[in-house]
This record gives structure tokens, sequence and C-alpha cells, in this order.
């Protein structure tokens, strides 16, 4: 599972308005873990900064001048987000803003769906926590992010940070045994044969086993927010009847 978190910063709320992308910040995960790959750049938006925009990012239209163009990155940056499930805050912002830039290049870039799954994490916050303030800041706090260094808008910063959110906004996944322990020492893989003409071992799960096997998913779909990782994954054969015959991977 390749994700990539990603944040934009802008020259205003609204691309209708001729607002434009002046920063994008990516961080790469594979199985939720972080791969150590980012993709950052700054962009020269050929239009004025709207009022109080400049203040939230610091970023100055000086400073820009000598940044490339998005039309000099485009190649560079679907090339990294390409197949992987986004991971944004509040994603028809950002997702409004890269696609009116894709549409500024021509069709022949389609649109950021086209090319990624998109997770909403301002969606999977107020699913967890409905009624309460959702902002990244708010988030941090409540879950225990350290985010004393943001004292700017900045999208490869706050992607870091909107990694970390997100980590814990699942983390009720990990009590299936899923947990990251990044301490844990690499295990070497043995290799073996496997006889693929071999009948595949069948067993059969009892009507108490499914029960609290289904109890246990309940919990962890509360404790998500939602559906949980088992969730993609399940077989159509372990919603079977009491007794049913299940394959071994």
């Amino acid at each position: 599972m390749r994700q990539i978190v990603l944040d934009t910063e802008t020259t205003g709320l609204s691309w209708e308005r001729g607002n434009r992308v002046v920063e994008i910040g990516c961080v790469e995960y594979l199985e939720r873990r972080p791969t150590g790959r980012t993709f950052h750049v700054y962009l020269k938006p050929d239009c004025e900064f709207e009022q109080g925009a400049q203040e939230v990012t610091g970023l100055t239209l000086e400073f820009l001048a000598d940044k490339p163009r998005f039309e000099e990155v485009v190649d560079e940056f679907l090339a990294f987000i390409d197949g992987a499930e986004l991971i944004i805050h509040n994603a028809a912002f950002d997702i409004g803003f890269l696609d009116h830039e894709l549409r500024r290049l021509g069709p022949q870039y389609g649109c950021i769906a086209d090319r990624c799954r998109i997770e909403d994490t301002l969606l999977l916050a107020r699913q967890r926590f409905p009624g309460q303030r959702n902002s990244l800041d708010a988030l941090c706090k409540r879950l225990g992010v350290d985010n004393s260094h943001r004292q700017l808008h900045g999208a490869l910063l706050d992607a870091q940070l909107l990694a970390d959110v997100y980590i814990a906004l699942t983390s009720g996944q990990e009590e299936i045994g899923f947990a990251i322990d990044t301490g844990a020492e690499e295990v070497e893989a043995v290799a073996y044969r496997v006889d693929v003409r071999a009948p595949r071992p069948r067993v059969r799960a009892e009507a108490e086993e499914l029960a609290a096997h289904h109890a246990r998913l309940e919990k962890l779909r509360k404790k998500a927010g939602g559906a949980c990782v088992w969730d993609r994954y399940l077989a159509p054969e372990a919603e079977a009847e009491p007794g049913a015959a299940l394959a071994l991977a």
C-alpha cells in the first residue's frame, strides 16, 4: 500500500478567483512506514497574493520570482504521486487547485482522481470527533503530535505533521497485530518452495469463533471512526455461515 501525504500552499482561498499554487509538499509512505522520499517545490504563481495569504505562509513574490512555474515540474510531480493513495486534509481544497493547474496545461493531463485514490483526513476526523474543531493544529494537540515548530503554514512541514496525524487517527487498527515497531530488527526472509498442485488446506470456523471475530472488528471500526484496514482485505468467505470451510492464504 503506497500512500502520499500531500499539502499545498496557494495565493488565496479560491482558484475560481485566479489564485494559484505556490508550494507543493509530499511525503511517501509504504505499508504505513515513511520511506524517506519526499517531493517539495516552490512555484512562481504569476499573480498577486490575496490579502492575508502571505501572512499565513510567509512567502513573498520576491522569494518566488526565480522559482519554476507549475508546467516546469508537472511531469515530475505526477510521476511521484501516480498510482498512490493521497492523504490530504480538506482534500477538496488542494485537489481543486491542482486540477485547475492541470486544466491550464491542457486535457492530456486529466485530473488527480484519474491517477490516485484520495483519502480526506478532515472527513475521517469529523467522523471520529464530531462537533469538535478538526483543523490540523487541533488534531495535533488532540492526538499528541508535536507541532511546536509550526509557526507558519508550509506544504512539506504540514504534510509531515499530517502523516503523523493520519497514523494516529487510524491507529486503532494496530490492535489486531499490525502495529509498527520501528525498533524491531529486520527479519531475514526465508525462501521455501510450494507445490501449487497440492490441495489447499481448509479450516472450518465455528459459530462462536465467527461471533468473536465480528465483535472484534466492530470494536476496531468504532475506534477508527469507520471501516478498519481488515475490511479492505476481508475475503468473502469470512462472512460465511458457521461451519463454512475457509481457505488459508
